[in-house]
């Protein structure tokens, strides 16, 4: 994307001042666009704060030749969202890009974990991105424009042990990414998820000693791309994973059809209804139409 620019644009990025949210900051920035680093500098568990990452980040911008101011507000609370997406307007008017990468770790089996821990990290991830795109949403429909990246996870799609909260979180994103796309449409406002795979503080604690090259440099040209004028796409996922670039997406089988169900008329019908040799993959503007017309269809032909 090397004449892709955003010259022009605000960008809000969460989570900035570190591993990822760094990357995308500098990448954006070094593009011309104008960006707030948001990051309250809390530890990994989300505890704490502190000012220094976020403004590193905004001087090692300015002092680069771009524009950005340090944001320590956190996402947790609506008050802060809504404190993250002003900044930007007072600052520079304006706010065109979101991204969304703020994040913290918890891990607990789900037999022992504790409410305290499941919600700390519901609420940086999940509930922080609400935080963030309901305050913003209104400026960009208003401006006839926006972008939004939201940062999933394929623990969101496939899931580890002990990370429950990590991953209804990152699962759950993919609702609120429908959501803006769906409402967004019309205003040329659009939504996509990055499901990234990086080395950061965030993979403390893991063995990754056979791990490839997977830096955050390798993930932050995907969403770059994604908040750029020129990506038409929305309501996607894109997987970054050590060079890697892909699509994920959600499929049916095309299922089994039948005007009435016994318990054992599924148990000998399971294999067909699982079978993945013929499948559904609706877009997602119309998913859920186009689920509903071709379920009505199979039932009035009979299958």
């Amino acid at each position: 994307m090397a004449g892709r620019r955003f010259d022009g644009r605000v960008a809000v990025i969460t989570g900035a001042g570190r591993g990822l949210g760094r990357a995308y900051a500098e990448l954006l920035a070094g593009k011309g666009a104008k960006v707030v680093v948001n990051d309250n500098g809390s530890a990994l568990s989300g505890d704490g704060g502190d000012a220094g990452p976020a403004e590193e980040v905004a001087a090692a911008i300015a002092a680069a030749g771009g524009e950005a101011v340090a944001c320590t507000e956190s996402v947790v609370t609506p008050e802060g969202g809504k404190a993250i997406v002003e900044a930007a307007l007072d600052s520079f008017g304006r706010i065109d890009v979101l991204i969304h990468n703020a994040g913290n770790n918890r891990f607990a089996p789900l037999a022992e974990i504790g409410y305290e821990d499941f919600r700390a990290v519901v609420d940086v991830h999940l509930l922080g991105a609400f935080h963030v795109v309901r305050p913003a949403f209104p400026h960009m429909l208003a401006a006839g424009y926006g972008r939004v990246v939201l940062t999933g996870s394929i623990g969101g799609l496939y899931t580890m042990p002990q990370t429950v909260n990590y991953a209804m979180a990152k699962s759950g994103m993919i609702g609120l990414c429908n959501a803006i796309s769906i409402e967004g449409a019309e205003h040329n406002v659009k939504a996509n998820i990055i499901l990234p795979g990086a080395v950061t503080r965030m993979a403390e604690g893991l063995d990754i000693s056979q791990y490839p090259p997977m830096g955050p440099e390798l993930v932050a040209p995907v969403v770059g791309f994604l908040a750029h004028e020129d990506c038409r796409v929305s309501g996607e996922l894109y997987v970054s994973m050590a060079g890697r670039v892909a699509r994920a997406f959600i499929a049916e089988s095309r299922g089994v059809y039948r005007p009435s169900w016994t318990i054992d008329e599924i148990a000998e019908n399971f294999a067909a209804i699982r079978d993945e040799s013929r499948q559904w993959i609706f877009p997602q503007q119309t998913g859920f139409a186009d689920h509903m017309t071709h379920s009505f269809a199979m039932a009035q032909k009979g299958g």
